[in-house]
């Protein structure tokens, strides 16, 4: 059985740290949204996006957060009753 609350807190610190790298990374070197896009995701699209600021941050955080911390409870919630079938 999968302990939800710890596990939700243990996702939640790893997207924040994620988010964190990722934000940091764009802030210093505007040209990996495209690099990352051409070499991971096998598409050219132009990105075109001047957010960058103190609001848009935190924004980002709480939104990142709340999905993933949604998508792992569902996980949870799943295995555990699936797992007592």
């Amino acid at each position: 059985m999968i302990h939800v609350k710890h596990l939700l807190k243990t996702s939640s610190a790893w997207i924040s740290i994620v988010y964190v790298v990722c934000y940091a990374g764009v802030a210093i070197y505007p040209p990996i949204r495209g690099l990352f896009m051409r070499y991971s995701l096998h598409s050219d699209i132009s990105l075109q996006s001047d957010f960058f600021g103190f609001g848009y941050f935190v924004s980002g955080l709480i939104i990142w957060n709340i999905v993933t911390i949604a998508g792992v409870w569902l996980f949870a919630v799943l295995f555990n009753k699936i797992k007592n079938l």
